[in-house]
């Protein structure tokens, strides 16, 4: 592991995003709350806000982190067509949270292939990528668009 107890302790942000791509009845099945499993999207955010708080046992070499805050949102994409997936993490800490957004979107992706895969064995879970950070030495990364 890392030695970081010499870093300074800063606010830091990460954002990622995900997607799954479907087929368009299985996007309404979602989107019209009639999933066999139950509700898709509620339980995709909970499954990544808990993988989040659990990436340090996941990810070998992962600092535990006290996050101060987790979200999870999830857009549908006609033109997917699908789900567009986006967590933020965010800690007041010595080391930054890339790991916990980037795990809490691609579990996300993950609940939703899980719970409409009986309908739709075709989906694509794609385009995981950190999108932003702030804080710590390195400062400031946003993505190219």
């Amino acid at each position: 592991m890392v030695d970081v107890g010499e870093k300074a302790e800063t606010q830091r942000t990460a954002i990622a995003e995900g997607s799954v791509a479907m087929l368009p009845e299985t996007l309404a099945m979602i989107l019209e709350g009639n999933a066999k499993k139950g509700d898709v999207l509620g339980t995709a955010r909970i499954a990544g806000i808990m993988a989040a708080k659990k990436t340090h046992e996941l990810i070998p070499l992962c600092h535990p982190l006290l996050l101060t805050k987790v979200s999870v949102d999830i857009e549908p994409d006609q033109a997917l067509p699908g789900l567009k997936i986006t967590a933020l993490a965010r800690v007041s800490g010595k080391t930054g949270v890339e790991m916990e957004a980037l795990t809490a979107a691609t579990v996300a992706c993950l609940t939703i292939y899980d719970m409409a895969k009986a309908v739709d064995r075709a989906m694509t879970i794609s385009a995981v990528r950190l999108v932003e950070k702030t804080g710590g030495k390195s400062g400031t990364y946003r993505v190219e668009t």
